[in-house]
C-alpha cells in the first residue's frame, strides 16, 4: 500500500512538473509596435492639461517592425509591383475609432488591415476588411477591399533602420507616415 501511494505521488509530481515546464519563444526579430493618433493619447493618464487627459484615440496602428540590416529594402527585398504587408509577420492592422475618409471615400469606424502595392514613384495603399492574417499571402483585394489611395513615394532625410509608422496632424485630419530604409509615404486620412 505504501509503495502504491509512493508511486502515485511520484507520478503526480512528475505530471505537475511537466505541466509547469514551459518553453517560451525567443523574442521576434521584428517586434510589434503601436502608433496612435493623436500621438500622445495612450499616455493620457500622465497628461498635465485637461485637454490631454480627456483626449480619445482616433486611429491606432499595430504593426511589426522589420530591420533593414544593410539591405536596400525597396529594390532588393520588396520590389516595385509587389504587394507588401507594410511591416513583418502579421498583417499590419489599423483601428479607426470613428468614421474617416480615405481619398474621398467614407470608411466606417472599425478594424482593418493595410497593404501597399509598390510602384516606382508611388504606392497604392489598400485598406482591407480581411483581418487576423499572417502576411499578405491570403489577401484577396477583390473580396475585401474597403478603400485605396495612391500616395507619392518620398526620400527620407536619414536612413530608417527599423520600419516605422507615426502620425502628423494635417488639415483636415492626419497623415500616417510609413518609413523604412530611405523611403517614406504620407497617407492622408480625413477626420
Amino acid at each position: 500500500m505504501k509503495k502504491t501511494l509512493l508511486i502515485v505521488l511520484m507520478s503526480t509530481a512528475c505530471l505537475f512538473m511537466d505541466a509547469n515546464a514551459q518553453e517560451f519563444p525567443k523574442m521576434d526579430g521584428s517586434p510589434m509596435d503601436i502608433a496612435y493618433y493623436p500621438s500622445r493619447v495612450a499616455f493620457r493618464a500622465f497628461a498635465k492639461t485637461d485637454a490631454e487627459k480627456n483626449a480619445k484615440p482616433i486611429i491606432r496602428v499595430t504593426y511589426s517592425r522589420p530591420q533593414a540590416k544593410g539591405r536596400k529594402v525597396f529594390t532588393d527585398l520588396e520590389k516595385p509591383g509587389n504587394i507588401w504587408r507594410m511591416g513583418a509577420n502579421e498583417s499590419t492592422e489599423v483601428m479607426f475609432f470613428q468614421d474617416v475618409t480615405i481619398d474621398g471615400k467614407k470608411v466606417a469606424a472599425g478594424r482593418y488591415t493595410m497593404y501597399a502595392q509598390l510602384g516606382e514613384n508611388d504606392w497604392t495603399i489598400h485598406f482591407s476588411s480581411d483581418t487576423d492574417g499572417w502576411g499578405h499571402y491570403a489577401y484577396k483585394p477583390e473580396e475585401s477591399m474597403v478603400a485605396t489611395i495612391k500616395v507619392e513615394k518620398q526620400k527620407t532625410e536619414s536612413t530608417v533602420e527599423n520600419m516605422s509608422i507615426m502620425f502628423e496632424e494635417a488639415d483636415p485630419g492626419a497623415h500616417m507616415i510609413v518609413a523604412w530604409d530611405d523611403t517614406m509615404v504620407r497617407v492622408p486620412i480625413g477626420l
